[in-house]
This record gives C-alpha cells, structure tokens and sequence, in this order.
C-alpha cells in the first residue's frame, strides 16, 4: 500500500484553502492547434511565490508538533521549496533555516532570504545541498523539512491535481508534469489516478539528470548524472523512496527533454503564452514542441509550468540558445581577402537576405593566418534554418569561406 492516499491530498487542500492560491489554467491555442489537442497549462508559476513548492512545505509544517515549531525547521532545497518553507515559517512564526546549492540563482537566494530565512550555500547540485542540510540539523536540532520525499509534502503537491479535475469539470486525459526528486508528480498521481485511474500521468526529466527514469527503468532508487541543467528546479541525482514507489506504480512514463529544447520551451511559453517559466516549468512545454511526448486528437492534455522563478541574467542567455536553436540567431565567422571592400560586400549579402545584423567584429589574422586574409565574426537574426542555409549558399558563392561558432 503507498503511503499517500487521495484522502490525504483532500485533507492537505483543507488545510491550504486559506494559505495557496488555486492558480489558473489556461489553454495554449497555440499547441491545440500545432497538435490537434487540446492543450491546457496549470500555472503554478503564479503561485505565492512562484512556485508549487509553498503547498507541501505549508502542509508539512501545520503539521508539526508544538515541539517541532519550537526547535525551527531547516530545509534543502535549489530555490522554490526553500521559499515555501520560508515564508510558510514567517506565516507560523518559526526559525528557518535554508540550506541552497552554490549554483542556485540569485533571485531564489535573494528571495528565500526576504522572507526572514537564514540562507547556507553549499556544493553544486540539491544533494550537496541536502548532505549540509542533514549536518546542521544533527547540530540544532531543528526539525527537518524534505522538499519532495515525505508524506505531507507529497499530499500537499497533489492538491494541484484537485484543482485541475475541477477546473476542467473531470475532462482530463493526461497530465505532463516536471520530475526532480518526484514529489509534486506523486502527489499529483495520487490525486489523479485517486479521481479517474484512466488518467495518464507522464513525467519529463532533463536529460541530463534523468534520475527517475532510470530509476523507473531499473525498478529501484537509482542515482544519474549527466551534467549541469539550466532546469535547476529538478536538477535532483537521487530520487525519493516514497516518491519513487508511488511513481512505479502510478505513473504511466517518464521522458527526458535536452537542455536545448528546454530553452525553446521557455522561449515558446514567453512568445506564445506570455508566461514566464524557469527550466523546470517549462520541460513539459518541450515534450510537446520536440514530439517526445505526442497526443492524440482532441486528447485534454493539461502541463504543468511548476515555477517562474528564473533568474534574469539567465533568462537572457537561454533566450539566445532558445533562438539559436529555432534558426532565428546564427552566429558565423567569414574569412575573405584582405582588400578594400571585401567587408562592406559580405554585409550587403547579409543585408539583401533580410537578416539583420546585431553584432559584427573584423579583426586581421595575425600569427597563424594565411597572408592576405581577414576574418569577420558575426551575429546575425534570421527566420529559420532555411533562410541560415540559404544565407551561407550565396556567402561560400561570393568567395567567402564561412564557419558556424
């Protein structure tokens, strides 16, 4: 028997009736139409402060004892579970203390700290950030808050499967929903397949930690790494026990998406949506632009975005990868011969083809170089990836020898 129930998730949404905003689903005609679906998002990205995780941290902390309270809580977390339980701590008047990894962005740390926690960077990923958390609170004593691996957190993530089911009047046929550690898709599973075990329940892991698929895969608690995500909301290496058996046996599939096609997520939810989405909220967006995952016609298929707590300056750089990737940026260096005029007729190609030049650099070959020769690095707007391979054609046809950077 799992360890979380739909009677648990109905008592957590009692419990943060007066503390969570039921967030809106909207409909993405933009996708309905791209895949003969129809296409919803849950926006958890508009949540009090921006993201699911204020539900299951709330829910577990009205919860502890007297005791617990008095002691103060301590948590891991790679930013959004630690505002929950910041501000939910703030909310009941008790000492938190939030243990993040060195690479969480700077708006998450900034914030988590506006809410009165007492914020401890440490290592690179959640689970170095969990190992430090796990030795502070052997020392204090405080009570410790898992961000996805615990009953009352779990349940409190499943509330948002409540409020899908009764914002689409039960007309759900699948929920794509992001997985870390797995916490918000068990709780969401629970609920939903607690509702209709028809349901299809698939989750989405970037690829490059894809930990619950092969956790799912080897029928155990598996520990992946593959590198660095800018989805740094699900950038967890091991897996939950408990999110782990309640997604065995609940959840239908689990699918992974490149980093790539999360930036074109993000970017496609900012053009299309008007939503901003970090990396995790906006993977199942990418399941469904890159076809991994792909519905049938007039399938209900609602997405979660779990957060918009993106930092700017990252925002900013997966926006050019996001274009790059869509043939809308081509970055190139052309190498031509050194004579007057051999600069201004390479800019009049670009400029006759329509693409727009937003930064160019000619330097001289010095060492190393073929005497008479020059080359010019540039980054240019395009249309797609036709109008790049159309550009290069009548480039390598006036002489100019032309490298993608």
């Amino acid at each position: 028997m799992l360890k979380v129930n739909l009677e648990d998730v109905k008592k957590a949404e009692e419990v943060l009736k007066s503390i969570v905003k039921e967030t809106p689903l909207q409909e993405s005609k933009e996708l309905s139409a791209k895949l003969g679906a129809n296409v919803y998002y849950k926006c958890e990205n508009l949540q009090k402060t921006g993201s699911f995780k204020i539900r299951g941290a709330c829910n577990k902390i009205s919860n502890l004892t007297d005791e617990e309270k008095a002691k103060g809580v301590i948590a891991s977390s790679a930013g959004n579970h630690a505002q929950g339980v910041a501000l939910g701590a703030k909310m009941t008047g008790i000492k938190a203390t939030i243990v993040m990894p060195e690479t969480a962005p700077l708006a998450k740390v900034t914030a988590t700290k506006s809410y009165g926690a007492e914020v401890v960077l440490n290592g690179a990923v959640y689970d170095d950030a969990y190992a430090k958390a796990v030795e502070i609170q052997k020392e204090t004593g405080a009570t410790f808050l898992h961000p996805f691996d615990d009953e009352y957190v779990i349940a409190g993530q499943g509330t948002i499967g409540l409020e899908i089911f009764k914002q689409l009047n039960e007309n759900v046929d699948t929920i794509l929903c992001p997985i870390g550690g797995g916490g918000i898709i068990a709780g969401i599973a629970v609920a939903a397949k607690g509702l209709n075990p028809n349901v299809k329940i698939i989750g989405v892991q970037t690829s490059n930690i894809p930990s619950m698929k092969v956790s799912k895969e080897n029928g155990k608690v598996t520990t992946e790494f593959n590198g660095a995500t800018i989805a740094d909301g699900i950038a967890v290496k091991t897996p939950g026990n408990t999110t782990f058996e309640i997604i065995n046996e609940l959840v239908d599939e689990v699918i992974t998406v490149s980093e790539e096609e999360i930036a074109q997520g993000m970017l496609f939810l900012m053009e299309h949506q008007k939503v901003v989405a970090e990396g995790a909220g906006a993977v199942t967006t990418a399941a469904l632009l890159s076809g991994k995952y792909k519905p049938q016609k007039d399938e209900n298929v609602v997405c979660v975005i779990s957060g918009g707590n993106v930092d700017v300056n990252t925002l900013y750089r997966v926006i050019g990868v996001g274009l790059a990737a869509e043939g809308r940026r081509y970055s190139f260096s052309a190498t031509m011969t050194d004579k007057p005029g051999g600069f201004l007729e390479l800019i009049s190609i670009i400029s006759k083809s329509n693409a727009n030049i937003l930064n160019a650099n000619q330097t001289r070959l010095s060492s190393g170089g073929t005497i008479g020769k020059q080359v010019a690095e540039f980054i240019i707007e395009t249309f797609n990836h036709e109008h790049i391979e159309k550009l290069k054609a009548e480039m390598n046809a006036a002489g100019f020898e032309i490298q993608d950077l």
